[in-house]
């Protein structure tokens, strides 16, 4: 497919700034695959969809406070620096993207902290935006941990113009959050609030927990027409024995397995074997989903209202159809749901 098929009208005040009041408050857009119907509801109401032993398969990633704004040595000039993954836990090197990029180069120190509390050095370039930082950090690795926490911003995507709040650190991180890594929450999962969970558990559904460090490569522009010429940026991913034993034995009994979220779902695609079971997994995953794909293992997918040409739209796409989708995304525009972050929910069965 081509990227100009995924382009759709959205007005800007349909991206949500701010989530709904409850989690499980936001609106919820129903859509059966086999029967091409669309249904309006809540997400609360996701309960009466599914039975005992379906599995719910959910993404326990953390997202942590990746964006820092310090000074560059010298001159004093203002920079952001966005922290993308770890790349070695001893010396403290990551790759990161800098802000404005042309006044960061190789040898330049960067203070962080009203005291120049953490210093990193540029120690090379690997994209436009890209850099490799050194911290320079005596302390222990727990308290260098600890100082970012403490020095970073929760990294809402900047399209919600708006300054992060003390809310986000809680809104824009799943309640079932427990490995951290992420750059961007997996948006789908931040719909469950505890008594849905409950609910839901009290029902007999099972949960079985995969995580896959969301990166920003899903925020990225696509910026070639032809999809199978795009390149995902990797992302770093783990599926253990004890998930992989859940949703191999809800496929033997044929009961349902719903992946919550586009990057449950990479995750899922990714661990697929050829007799589609899922085998236990620890490594990076680039995998682009557009349509067509044969999807594997889940029979739903609970996703939330994506940006035009975005990845994730075009993942949901795949699992919707094409037409259908976009059928249900200009219904989404008339009946003024909310998109992207804080959006509402999309439960496509």
């Amino acid at each position: 497919m081509k990227l100009s098929q995924f382009k759709f009208n959205l007005p800007s005040e349909l991206i949500a700034n701010y989530p709904s009041e409850n989690r499980d408050d936001a609106r919820m857009m129903v859509l059966n695959r086999k029967k091409q119907t669309i249904e309006h509801l809540h997400f609360k109401d996701i309960i009466n969809y599914f039975d005992d032993k379906d599995v719910f398969v959910i993404n326990n990633t953390k997202v942590f406070p990746a964006r820092l704004y310090g000074e560059k040595e010298k001159t004093g000039a203002k920079i952001e620096v966005f922290l993308l993954r770890e790349l070695n836990r001893e010396t403290r090197l990551w790759d990161v993207l800098v802000d404005p990029a042309r006044k960061i180069r190789i040898g330049n120190k960067l203070y962080f902290g009203d005291n120049d509390e953490l210093v990193a050095e540029v120690i090379d370039n690997t994209t436009s935006r890209g850099r490799t930082l050194r911290f320079l950090f005596d302390g222990s690795y727990d308290e260098f941990k600890k100082t970012i926490q403490r020095l970073g911003e929760m990294p809402l995507p900047k399209i919600h113009k708006r300054a992060v709040e003390p809310d986000d650190e809680k809104r824009y991180q799943t309640i079932y959050a427990k490995h951290e890594g992420a750059v961007a929450a997996p948006t789908a999962g931040l719909h469950f609030s505890r008594e849905v969970m409950k609910r839901l558990e009290i029902k007999g559904i099972q949960f079985a927990e995969v995580t896959l460090h969301a990166g920003l490569g899903n925020f990225r522009t696509i910026e070639v027409e032809d999809l199978t010429k795009h390149k995902m940026d990797s992302e770093d991913m783990m599926v253990s024995d004890e998930a992989v034993a859940i949703v191999n034995l809800a496929k033997t009994e044929r009961r349902k397995v719903i992946a919550v979220g586009t990057t449950t779902m990479k995750a899922l695609e990714t661990a697929v074997t050829i007799n589609g079971n899922i085998k236990p997994y620890n490594g990076w995953t680039n995998k682009f989903i557009f349509p067509p794909y044969d999807f594997t293992v889940a029979d739903a997918l609970i996703t939330n209202f994506h940006m035009p040409q975005s990845p994730m739209m075009m993942m949901s796409a795949a699992f919707a159809g094409y037409d259908f989708l976009m059928k249900a995304y200009k219904i989404a525009v008339e009946e003024k749901y909310n998109f992207f972050t804080y959006g509402h929910a999309m439960l496509i069965i």
